[in-house]
């Protein structure tokens, strides 16, 4: 009788573990989990998205809606060279998407694309609580209102450009001196570096610059100025 009392006990304390396990421990995949991005046709006629996707960036499920590719598959075929040029280059971008390894990409079978394409983008957001990735300012407008999450790569490069224009006059510390004849270097509040001509001899001094170019490297971006 005991050892049937031991063996029920046990058999409990075993059910109460998983149970507890379940409860406490988050499974892989809700920790790991992807968002849900649908992709809107002015960003893949934009292009720059696959040059954001090869970087590694995008760590979310990317889903092209096929009611994006069939609009456009009509204005490829139509009578707008500016639109049509665009939109051969978002389906070439479509293609090239799919061929990235490791990014999570695939073509959504939306067979109830009726209507406009936004208005279906909107409600594939809502049914499925996923984001938006679209350029469309109006697009972005109608889905804050109904709570949509987007990204807009317009904002993303708006994001990365230097705080610094051409023109603009600051002062920096020269901390260096650069690889060209007389340049000093320094770093702009932003952290960019900056190379001014005539400043070898001011390394330990700040001294006041104007910005004179710009340009991005494998290595970053790089501002080219002149003492002032």
């Amino acid at each position: 009788m005991e050892i049937i009392i031991i063996i029920f006990l046990g058999l409990i304390l075993i059910e109460t573990s998983v149970i507890l396990r379940r409860v406490f421990v988050k499974k892989p995949r809700e920790i790991g989990g992807r968002r849900k991005v649908f992709v809107d046709t002015s960003v893949l006629m934009d292009g720059r998205i696959f040059a954001v996707a090869q970087t590694g960036f995008i760590g979310d499920e990317l889903l092209i809606p096929k009611g994006v590719v069939r609009e456009m598959q009509l204005l490829a075929d139509g009578k707008d060279s500016e639109k049509r040029m665009r939109a051969r280059l978002g389906m070439d971008v479509v293609s090239s998407l799919l061929k990235i390894d490791n990014l999570q990409v695939s073509l959504f079978d939306d067979t109830e694309a009726d209507g406009g394409v936004d208005e279906r983008l909107l409600t594939l957001a809502k049914e499925h609580g996923a984001l938006i990735l679209t350029n469309d300012f109006n697009l972005g407008k109608v889905a804050a209102t109904e709570n949509i999450t987007i990204l807009n790569i317009n904002d993303l490069a708006q994001g990365l450009r230097s705080e610094f224009s051409v023109g603009e006059q600051l002062e920096v510390e020269i901390v260096q001196k650069g690889s060209g004849r007389g340049q000093g270097v320094g770093h702009l509040p932003d952290g960019t570096m900056v190379v001014i001509d005539k400043a070898s001899r001011d390394i330990g001094k700040k001294v006041k610059i104007e910005i004179l170019r710009h340009r991005q490297t494998g290595a970053g971006r790089m501002a080219f100025a002149r003492k002032v």
